[in-house]
């Protein structure tokens, strides 16, 4: 499984709405695409898309901007993955009785890998993101001192 930009910089978005969520403010896409380095247009279409899988809410007028739709512990990576990629579909539901024996082997293996990276995207949250983020930043803050 490969990390696309897409993906990269949708998620490096939530991490900022997920920053803002407790004061309730909107953040304008301005805003997030130059604390982030997205270009503006792409992020907008990022964030439509994320719109569109109810994973943000816009508001408009003056002060309005995207806001997390859910709270960031409620929005996991594999909601982010889903919606901006689509499911994965695995061969699960090939007949495995026309492939060889070796292919049905591999197709297994490939399987189980596919479950297993569901299953750690699943387990971290848009919150945990953030958390690991803080952390950093005040790790490394603390390596200048």
């Amino acid at each position: 499984m490969e990390l696309s930009s897409k993906t990269s910089y949708a998620l490096l978005a939530l991490i900022e709405l997920a920053a803002a969520y407790q004061t309730g403010e909107p953040l304008q896409i301005r805003q997030v695409a130059a604390r982030q380095d997205i270009p503006d247009r792409y992020l907008e279409q990022l964030l439509a898309t994320l719109r569109r899988g109810n994973l943000v809410k816009s508001q408009r007028g003056a002060k309005g901007g995207y806001i997390l739709a859910r709270a960031p512990w409620q929005i996991t990576v594999l909601d982010a993955l889903h919606c901006l990629e689509g499911a994965v579909n695995t061969a699960k539901d090939q007949e495995n009785k026309s492939l060889s024996p070796e292919m049905a082997v591999i197709t297994e293996i490939w399987q189980e890998s596919h479950w297993s990276a569901q299953s750690i995207l699943a387990k971290y949250t848009v919150k945990d993101l953030l958390e690991k983020r803080d952390s950093r930043k005040q790790r490394d803050i603390m390596y200048y001192i």
